[in-house]
């Protein structure tokens, strides 16, 4: 009987099922062997732990710290737009703020996806709870198709009805911050995101170049009216084409949450690339049924290695460690790869 305690210092367990004499050590031993060696930092022992544990709170800590400095910025600019809309009579500037809003409302969402789904695995959350931001940029997704289609509405019905607005230098000045501001706050945000691989904070940062571009097409209207009052009507059509490019952001990234969600597998040239990755350790003969799905930015990978079958357990494990070292290296974005490790039969 193969004790499996001796195989405490991987990480990861070992199946066994050995026909023919148990007792040889080379040749035979792994006639029919299925190993399976199974990595994530939930698993890397108390050491290992709190390590992750200290960069989940670091990266959490600033996810929200620039999503707070996002909210400040959007609290100022629905202030100085709502005022500067109705002195100024802008109604897209007005529009605007209301997109400023929900601003608002998305950057609550993401502190408390960023709260939940750094979180490690536990008992009721076995592969931790990295879904929950998953949630959260999908509700940002969803908040900025409602948000399009209310201001959308809103324009076409005062292009339809021929509505009259004649916006002042004023509006002109503060869509001018506002675009400023919100690009400024886009970049610094997705630098973020990217960093500490947060999909609920690269949806928000997209939240907030859609302020921007908005802005930039309330500038547009508005300065359009400021060089021939005749034009007034631009304000509305400004108005319109904003409403279509935060539907278009929107509905990206609430079809990319849904992917996710039900697992969709990602690009062909992901999988070919942990093909290629595992064929090119040695040892493996082939490999087969691969599995990779995103979860809370992070690749979670399975695959079947083929390696001599006459190899012990031992030597098996080493080449599946290896597999896993190439995948870790290829993809910095995996947090689990499960590699199971089969004989050749020949």
């Amino acid at each position: 009987m193969l004790d499996r305690g001796s195989f405490c210092p991987y990480v990861g367990h070992v199946r066994r099922e050995i026909l023919g004499n148990p007792m040889r050590k080379k040749t035979g031993v792994a006639r029919s062997v299925t190993m399976e060696t199974r990595s994530q930092k939930s698993h890397e022992g108390k050491k290992g732990l709190s390590k992750s544990e200290d960069k989940n709170r670091f990266e959490t800590r600033q996810g929200r710290k620039i999503t707070l400095v996002g909210a400040g910025v959007n609290l100022f600019l629905v202030g100085i737009k709502l005022v500067a809309g109705l002195y100024g009579h802008s109604q897209a500037l007005i529009a605007d703020a209301v997109h400023s809003i929900s601003d608002l409302f998305t950057d609550a969402v993401v502190l408390v996806g960023l709260k939940l789904g750094r979180k490690g695995p536990d008992q009721d959350h076995h592969f931790g709870h990295a879904r929950y931001e998953t949630l959260a940029s999908a509700f940002v997704g969803g908040a900025l198709v409602i948000v399009a289609v209310y201001l959308g509405v809103g324009a076409a019905s005062a292009i339809y009805h021929h509505t009259e607005s004649h916006p002042t230098l004023i509006t002109v000045v503060v869509a001018g911050l506002a675009i400023i501001l919100k690009e400024v706050l886009y970049r610094y945000t997705i630098h973020v995101g990217r960093r500490i691989r947060s999909a609920a904070l690269q949806a928000n940062a997209w939240h907030h170049r859609s302020d921007a571009f908005s802005s930039v097409a309330v500038l547009l209207g508005v300065g359009g009216a400021q060089i021939n009052p005749d034009w007034h009507i631009l304000d509305a059509y400004a108005a319109l084409v904003v409403s279509l490019f935060i539907f278009k952001v929107g509905l990206g990234v609430l079809v990319s949450s849904v992917r996710e969600f039900t697992d969709t597998a990602p690009t062909p040239d992901i999988m070919d690339r942990v093909r290629s990755c595992a064929g090119t350790v040695p040892g493996v003969i082939e490999t087969h049924d691969i599995r990779v799905r995103m979860s809370g930015g992070y690749y979670q990978m399975e695959l079947h290695a083929v390696v001599d079958g006459a190899l012990t357990v031992a030597e098996g494990h080493q080449i599946a460690k290896k597999i896993e070292a190439c995948l870790r290296e290829e993809f910095d974005q995996s947090s689990q790869v499960i590699i199971h490790v089969d004989p050749s039969e020949e």
